[in-house]
């Protein structure tokens, strides 16, 4: 591989992306195709907004995935994560020995070399975090490189080269690829890495807590002695791991008083305290106290790469947030209905919470698809019931898909609705989107706050949704 960032500078090369539709995927793909690559695509299902973002980014794709896809013989095919042994495009990558390597690879040998990767880790605010970041370089006019594994505001995309020194990557614990096991983060290369929290996660791929912590050990194994660890001091697990760091650690956090960035969370903003006596009011348009340890992260992050604090500040106060994340999708009848990505007990949480502390006196909707692969598994059940205490109303999806986890492995709908009731939650189990449709459109009334819980398309209950509500009499 170290001859791909030679190739892609002189452009005399074809790369074929086998799993092109996926965000990250067609972000990158587009971004060769800008720079005089040849690139060409594939997937399953093609349908915007990927596939209008690749074709008016002028990447070819086929519909479906065909050993013709392959003809002529790229130099490179590069395998998407959903993709595995039995699809015809792997089986004929291998069975004609073409090169291949997967999309945190190609990002490790073509991108990062000469940069100075900000990686942001951790099982909750990655996106977030990341986005601040990248957002904060970018008002300071250091034209930053990004990858952000959703669509930050104000920045288009999920993913940039810039001509900066600073590469922000989102870093992903999940496996890479079919042929590598590993988590994706280890292919970034940090020199900035930050520690937001560990919990465990990813029950599809990780059998414990102790499966997490060894891939986040394995990490911190490749950040030079030269570069800093950004570690949250209220996490155990994260204080735990950054006692390991061969490198000088940066502490921040909210209720660790003596760490060395300290913040006091508002509804909208964060009082930040930091090294030699410097203090500033962090304001932030984030929903949720949570969001404190998202800030403080990027502050000692950036200040790890020399941004100031003022200029961080000033950024972080334009900021527009990021697709998904407590995103207003609309209004109808007076409620308003917003989108958001938590599918993990922790976010479900904070996330309600911060809605409770951002519309006090409003009743609060939860409407949750149990989709991810460890939402679908019983491994949350307990912890999902005390996960919806500052919500007026759940609508509890019935698990999509039920034929990928044994019965015995499922989560229990029913069970989590009975538990929720006795701990005095107004909640009801549905078999699909329609329903809970037409139960939200029926009793919802003026100045109700709708929020959607899902890491999927949901059955495009958002929109659905406001249709009915504008319908209404």
């Amino acid at each position: 591989m170290f001859w791909l960032a030679d190739r892609i500078a002189r452009g005399d090369l074809h790369v074929h992306f086998s799993g092109v539709c996926g965000t990250a995927m067609a972000a990158v793909a587009a971004e060769l195709h800008r720079r005089g690559v040849r690139v060409t695509g594939s997937d399953a299902a093609t349908y915007p907004p990927m596939s209008t973002f690749l074709a008016g980014a002028g990447v070819p794709v086929a519909e479906g995935f065909a050993a013709g896809n392959l003809e002529p013989a790229p130099n490179l095919v590069v395998v998407g994560n959903a993709l595995s042994r039995g699809n015809p495009e792997v089986e004929a990558v291998l069975d004609r020995g073409l090169a291949y390597c997967s999309l945190p690879e190609l990002l490790g040998w073509a991108f990062l070399p000469g940069k100075i990767p900000l990686v942001v880790t951790g099982t909750h605010g990655k996106t977030t975090t990341s986005a601040l970041c990248a957002w904060a370089l970018h008002r300071a006019g250091q034209d930053p490189s990004w990858l952000v594994g959703g669509v930050p505001g104000g920045l288009e995309r999920g993913f940039r080269v810039g001509t900066g020194p600073v590469f922000v990557l989102e870093g992903d614990e999940y496996d890479t690829a079919f042929f590598d096991k590993r988590s994706k983060f280890l292919h970034y290369r940090p020199r900035v890495l930050v520690l937001n929290n560990l919990e465990y996660d990813h029950a599809d791929i990780f059998d414990d807590l102790d499966a997490v912590r060894r891939s986040f050990r394995h990490l911190l194994r490749v950040v030079p002695g030269s570069g800093r660890v950004v570690a949250n001091a209220d996490d155990p697990e994260v204080a735990a791991l950054a006692r390991d760091a061969p490198c000088p650690v940066v502490t921040y956090g909210v209720r660790t008083r003596d760490a060395d960035w300290v913040g006091e969370p508002g509804p909208d903003r964060v009082r930040v305290r930091g090294p030699g006596g410097r203090q500033a009011e962090v304001r932030h348009p984030l929903v949720g106290r949570h969001q404190a340890w998202n800030v403080l992260a990027a502050v000692a992050a950036l200040d790890a790469v020399g941004l100031p604090l003022g200029a961080v500040a000033a950024a972080v106060a334009s900021f527009r947030g990021v697709r998904r994340r407590a995103e207003l999708r609309g209004e109808a009848r007076g409620v308003a209905v917003y989108d958001d990505f938590a599918h993990h007990p922790t976010a479900i949480r904070g996330t309600l919470e911060g809605f409770r502390d951002r519309f006090p006196g409003r009743r609060v909707w939860a409407l949750v698809e149990p989709r991810s692969n460890t939402m679908r598994r019983r491994v949350f059940q307990d912890a999902l019931a005390g996960a919806f205490g500052a919500a007026d109303r759940v609508c509890v999806r019935q698990v999509p898909d039920p034929h990928k986890v044994p019965p015995a492995e499922r989560l229990d709908v029913g069970r989590l609705v009975r538990d929720l009731r006795a701990r005095g939650v107004r909640a009801d189990a549905f078999p699909d989107a329609a329903a809970i449709v037409a139960r939200v459109a029926a009793d919802a009334r003026p100045g109700d706050v709708v929020v959607v819980l899902s890491n999927g398309g949901f059955e495009g209950i958002h929109g659905r949704l406001l249709d009915a509500l504008g319908g209404a009499g």
